[in-house]
């Protein structure tokens, strides 16, 4: 039985860095209390793999931290802004209600954390062999090294690899100044190095559960081979920074590359180790079965302890290390009343759906909302393909008794005054524009969200039309999971409990397809088409219904597999990408690399903000080729001691 992986310990720098803003700080294994460490700490075992086990704590600093998530998604055509964001959301829209810059981009979350990460990486892979540290062992210093660069060449373009006492070298000196490298440099010199250190070296299944191994690495260096493929291509011709040519230092053009990633990935199919695509989509992200065989890797949390969680169990910090990206696609149910009804008749308006800690729902910030092209377009087909259904909430069911069962309500009037008991429906979001037009009213009364109504329903309907940025389904697949909640709500308010996943298996079928319509010579059975295939036909396959709240034995892999077009292009793998990982923060990175980000989610439709307001508006986005690279965070420039022109230098074009 593998040891399960929590770290926890917040410990003081490894290095006088300060050349990047935020605290090089790691999370440890360790029950000895440490308030800092010494360079010579690095030259011992103990040491070695302390800082190891920090490398996965350091996850949880990057993934479930909310506002590095709305960076991910919003301003895509997967996401926009919600009634109550703030600018961190709108000036990532782009759609002038904000002004994404320097200071207000919160990409800024993985600068100083990946860096921070690296210097500690550098210190293991310096000292690590001299220390007596398996091959093995260090190989996992180079994954999260690659891991971490591939992160931020991704976001920024060029960055450093010279910390302040040489390329690639542990830094204990406290240093000012920065040169960034080329993007190339970082690649050849950094990320593929690392990474096929981490194939070589990681062993077949990984050293304790969560743990990387070979088939993780092999999907982040197919990955990384895809992307640098793109770059060189660089079809839209859209500018690099530092400026550079586009030409490959070790010769190689950009269908090398792709040919690369194919068979890499590939490779990591064939060879799978302990991973294996779920048999129900839904069951990919069932908090019950978390941590399943398809999941490669996550920041990990726990609700067993609160040392080893990373945050509190019972409220939310809304900061890392907590779990919080959940929350933000989440609009405020709770809002919605109802008249209910005693045992003796008596009638009180209540709001029957309670704030849980249960997936359908949680604790909602209204921050982000899918558009309306997520509704209608991305997920048309809600019959055959399950992912829809396995993906938001749709159907909210009363649930009064979670706070209210001392009131003794019987029952709630709802919908064209219609009873609805315990556990039936009080909203739901249409799958399909239904036949007989909606009733909305502008709100007031019971119906304070101004969701409609139809003939004879006692539910509140919104068509998919309709969804408003006040209003729309909201993201089910990060909802939180907790077995305390006993009889009541439990913690709704805390960071979820749940592990935040990183990567799954099924990306390595996405990788190879992707590669493959880039030209990428294929195997016998492993067309772009055929890879695809695997993926929707796993899709086509039922078991539950969310929205019905029921089991659902159905099996429409025949149809989706007949839906699939016979040529596969890069548009057609895009759109599958945001059916299988939409809302899990792929979507801005993928429409960056394959330079389709302003074709894409150049305009996009949603409704108001207002309760009633289900009239769909068009916006349009301002997104410039200088936006397919994130801007240095302000913090960054401010720490260092350069001239105002070196700074501009060190900043990205158009910032």
């Amino acid at each position: 039985m593998k040891t399960r992986l929590y770290t926890k310990m917040k410990v003081a720098g490894t290095a006088a860095l300060a050349l990047f803003f935020a605290a090089s700080c790691s999370d440890i294994l360790d029950e000895q209390p440490r308030s800092s460490y010494t360079p010579d700490f690095f030259n011992t075992e103990r040491g070695v793999e302390g800082g190891i086990t920090s490398m996965y704590a350091h996850l949880r600093n990057i993934y479930g931290q909310a506002y590095y998530y709305n960076s991910c998604l919003t301003g895509t055509d997967e996401a926009t802004y919600a009634q109550s964001a703030d600018g961190n959301f709108k000036d990532a829209d782009l759609s002038g209600v904000g002004n994404l810059n320097a200071s207000t981009s919160r990409s800024d979350a993985i600068w100083g954390e990946s860096f921070s990460n690296i210097n500690t990486a550098n210190g293991v892979i310096q000292n690590g062999t001299a220390a007596g540290v398996a091959e093995s062992l260090l190989a996992e210093a180079h994954f999260f090294r690659g891991f971490d660069y591939f992160n931020l060449v991704q976001t920024f373009g060029g960055v450093p690899l010279d910390l302040g006492s040489g390329e690639l070298a542990f830094n204990i000196t406290a240093v000012r100044t920065s040169v960034r490298n080329t993007v190339p440099e970082v690649y050849t010199r950094a990320i593929f190095p690392d990474l096929l250190n981490a194939v070589e070296n990681l062993p077949d299944n990984p050293r304790v559960t969560g743990g990387v191994c070979k088939t993780v690495a092999r999907l982040f260096l197919a990955k990384a081979y895809l992307t640098y493929g793109w770059w060189l291509e660089n079809p839209n011709n859209i500018p690099t920074y530092p400026e550079c040519q586009r030409t490959d230092p070790d010769g190689h053009d950009a269908n090398w590359y792709f040919q690369q990633a194919y068979n890499i990935a590939v490779e990591g199919i064939n060879n799978p180790g302990p991973y294996s695509l779920q048999e129900y989509y839904y069951d990919i992200h069932l908090g019950s079965n978390d941590r399943n065989s398809e999941i490669m890797l996550y920041a990990d949390h726990t609700q067993e302890d609160e040392y080893y969680n990373g945050g509190s169990l019972s409220y939310g910090s809304g900061g890392a290390p907590d779990n919080f990206a959940g929350w933000m696609m989440n609009w405020n149910y709770t809002n919605m009343q109802a008249i209910g009804v005693k045992a003796d008749g008596s009638e009180v308006t209540i709001n029957p759906l309670r704030r849980v800690a249960e997936q359908a729902y949680g604790r909602p910030w209204t921050r982000m909302c899918p558009t309306l092209g997520v509704i209608t377009e991305t997920f048309a087909d809600k019959t055959n393909d399950s992912r829809y259904d396995g993906t938001f909430t749709t159907v909210y069911r009363a649930n009064w008794s979670k706070e209210l069962a001392a009131e003794g309500y019987q029952y709630v009037k709802n919908a064209n005054g219609l009873r609805v008991n315990e556990g039936e429906p009080i909203l739901t979001f249409l799958f399909e524009e239904p036949d007989t037009e909606i009733t909305y009213p502008t709100g007031g009364g019971e119906n304070t969200m101004g969701a409609g109504t139809l003939p004879g329903r006692a539910d509140y309907v919104v068509n998919p039309r309709g969804i408003s940025r006040l209003m729309y389904p909201s993201l089910w697949k990060l909802g939180p999971y907790r077995t305390d909640n006993g009889t009541g709500p439990g913690q709704p308010n805390a960071g979820s409990t749940r592990p935040f996943n990183i990567a799954k298996f099924s990306e390595l079928y996405f990788v190879a397809a992707e590669a493959a319509v880039k030209g990428a010579t294929t195997q016998s059975g492993m067309t772009a088409r055929d890879l695809i295939n695997v993926i929707r036909a796993r899709a086509g396959k039922w078991r539950w219904s969310n929205s019905g709240n029921c089991e659902k034995i159905e099996d429409h892999s025949a149809e989706m597999i007949a839906a699939t077009p016979t040529t596969i292009d890069i548009d057609y793998i895009l759109a599958e990408r945001s059916r299988e990982y939409y809302g899990e923060g792929y979507r801005w990175l993928d429409l960056v690399r394959t330079q389709k980000w302003r074709e894409v989610a150049g305009t996009y439709e949603i409704c108001g903000d207002q309760a009633g307001d289900h009239t769909p508006q068009t916006f349009t986005r301002t997104i410039e080729d200088f936006h397919y690279l994130r801007p240095i965070p302000q913090g960054q420039l401010d720490a260092m001691t350069m001239s105002d022109a070196e700074k501009a230098a060190y900043q990205n074009p158009g910032y």
